[in-house]
């Protein structure tokens, strides 16, 4: 349930630290530390907060011990950095109250808060800049903060006018022989195509202003159509003050099912100009596991073909979850900068796989196994002929 900005705010009282169990589960396994990577000083896996919403979880695990508990364990990994969103319901507000009762072993300057604005509900999108000030504010306030290290705008293709030939499908002509029909051509960086272009620029504007102020201090966009984020990203870069974003989230755009990030990412750095690339849902949504959201958007050749791959990866410790996290933080690191990776967690359990299967990436422990098991599982959506294949997201 997302919270309307005026409504009233709903209480989060997190157990008190020293009531909440504290054993086994709940001690990182030895191993090597997590990297930092990039200027932005963000841990190499970035702590998913979705998972804080009833889009993941119910009543009964928000209300329990197990946000703490799992934050908890986080931060003694060296997990660092955390992304959320109004839109995500509870999500801030449990993020934040939870990490003010760890204040005394992390202290807010030993991680990185991430949040986005702009997006309230399903169809509920407002740029304009008094909302994006008053979002702001109050993620300030619900995270217990005196600024933010990124603020996104929230899905922006839901606010920029469609600017491709299609709205779903494999995206990466744009970059080529397509460049033209999706606002790509050189020369046209500044075209501003519709209000939803002026309100995208509008709400920048203020983000900056915030920047100023000291309580942002990275400004950047968010979504899934790689077009779209590479279109608006020159779009800022080409109009006064002619400051480049400093971070771009896609998600879904990084996996076994969805590679088009490795092809889109130089672009975003060298010809817009972005700073920092981070990329989101290792998992898709959740469609990389035996459990599909019943709210997946995937169409059914793409939640058939995520069957198969979970079939092809049972031998494989951890099985498709495992595969597709290690395949994506290995796909994460080439190029010129690593991209943190966004994985949501909302359980111990998941804490520790995440973080084995980073290391084991790092170490190259099951390299081959690893890479047959991928290779299988891409397979299965070539198969299908939904690898690369992205849905509909945004304005039509």
């Amino acid at each position: 349930m997302v919270i309307a900005l005026d409504s009233p705010q709903p209480v989060f009282a997190p157990p008190p630290p020293d009531s909440v169990p504290d054993g086994p589960d709940d001690q990182p396994r030895p191993g090597r530390p997590l990297d930092t990577v990039g200027s932005l000083g963000s841990s190499a896996l970035v702590f998913g907060a979705a998972a804080w919403s009833h889009f993941y979880n119910g009543e009964e695990v928000l209300t329990s011990d197990v946000p703490l508990r799992t934050i908890r364990l986080a931060l003694r990994y060296g997990i660092r950095a955390f992304d959320t969103s109004p839109y995500y319901g509870m999500s801030e507000i449990v993020l934040g109250t939870t990490l003010r009762a760890l204040a005394p072993d992390f202290p807010r300057s030993s991680y990185k808060l991430m949040t986005k604005c702009g997006r309230y509900g399903s169809t509920n999108f407002d740029y304009s800049p008094a909302t994006i000030r008053r979002s702001v504010e109050r993620s300030l306030a619900r995270l217990h903060t005196s600024y933010l290290d990124v603020v996104y705008l929230h899905d922006c293709e839901f606010v920029a006018p469609l600017v491709a030939p299609r709205a779903e499908g494999v995206h990466v002509r744009a970059l080529g022989a397509e460049a033209d029909v999706y606002g790509l051509r050189a020369g046209e960086e500044a075209v501003v195509r519709g209000t939803g272009d002026e309100a995208i620029l509008d709400a920048v504007a203020e983000l900056r202003k915030m920047q100023e102020e000291g309580i942002v201090k990275n400004v950047g966009i968010s979504g899934l159509p790689l077009p779209t984020l590479l279109r608006l990203a020159l779009l800022v870069l080409h109009t006064p003050p002619y400051k480049p974003l400093d971070a771009v989230l896609s998600y879904s755009q990084l996996n076994l099912q969805n590679a088009s990030l490795l092809t889109f990412a130089p672009a975003l750095r060298t010809r817009a100009k972005v700073a920092h690339v981070l990329t989101a849902s290792p998992l898709n949504m959740g469609l990389l596991t035996s459990a599909i959201p019943p709210w997946h958007p995937a169409p059914p050749a793409m939640q058939d073909a995520a069957g198969a791959a979970v079939q092809r990866c049972t031998d494989f410790p951890g099985g498709l979850p495992a595969v597709a996290i290690g395949w994506a933080v290995r796909a994460a690191e080439k190029g010129e900068e690593t991209m943190p990776t966004v994985v949501g967690l909302s359980r111990l359990e998941e804490v520790h796989q995440a973080v084995k299967t980073w290391r084991e990436v790092k170490d190259e422990v099951s390299a081959e196994a690893l890479d047959a098991a991928a290779k299988s599982a891409i397979a299965a959506f070539e198969e299908k002929n939904v690898k690369d294949w992205t849905w509909a997201s945004g304005l039509s």
